[in-house]
């Protein structure tokens, strides 16, 4: 699974990266820890192009009665993401691109937790990610999921699960509304790329509270 990750990365650096266009709306500062729940930058597809918005991390359906669900929708299996309620609408019409400077994941040392973080050499990185629109009577909430995968083997020996991160390559081909259900279903897979690097860090990072440069300070394993 992904329930932490970061990104440290400046509005315009991200708007060249994912050649984004138009206002970015929010002015984007360095996040060290987000958690589920709160709002980050995503990268879809707009009447102008790729474009930067601010979303809510953990997809609320377009159908539900109301905006507390009672089951976490912060990512979506790979395997079946086209066929559950939740993310089979999203998954043909509304996917984006979540961009991270990396993520974290947690390995059960007997019984106790080792937080680690994970990147790439080359940096930024993107997941596959879904999206969509909840509206209520009062209010209107843009909500994201991040896609998983089975962990690649640099991974295995943290967790069995990764979020999926997209090569640069495919970035069109998951955004556009031309694919083809089988040519993204392709794209669902663990990173093949060897530039992995996991390093553990403190368990600082546990707490969501805690958002500053102290939670990617490596530790000795």
């Amino acid at each position: 699974m992904c329930g932490r990750f970061y990104l440290v990365e400046d509005t315009q650096t991200l708007k060249e990266q994912f050649n984004a266009q138009g206002q970015v709306s929010i002015r984007l500062i360095p996040r060290y820890n987000i958690a589920p729940g709160q709002k980050v930058p995503i990268i879809r597809e707009g009447a102008a192009g790729h474009q930067v918005v601010f979303m809510r991390w953990g997809l609320i359906p377009h159908w539900s009665k109301e905006s507390k669900l009672k089951y976490s929708t912060i990512n979506a299996r790979a395997e079946t993401v086209d066929q559950k309620p939740v993310y089979r609408t999203p998954f043909k019409r509304s996917r984006c691109l979540v961009p991270a400077s990396g993520f974290y994941e947690w390995k059960k040392v007997g019984a106790d937790k080792q937080p680690f973080l994970i990147r790439l050499k080359s940096g930024l990185m993107a997941f596959a990610g879904l999206w969509d629109r909840w509206e209520g009577e009062n209010e209107e909430i843009d909500s994201f999921s991040i896609i998983v995968a089975d962990a690649n083997k640099t991974v295995l020996p943290i967790h069995d699960r990764m979020p999926v991160i997209l090569d640069r390559s495919n970035y069109d081909s998951w955004l556009s509304s031309e694919s083809s259900p089988d040519e993204l279903k392709e794209l669902l897979v663990p990173w093949g790329g060897d530039d992995i690097v996991l390093q553990p860090v403190s368990k600082y990072v546990n707490s969501p509270r805690n958002d500053d440069p102290k939670c990617i300070e490596v530790v000795s394993g």
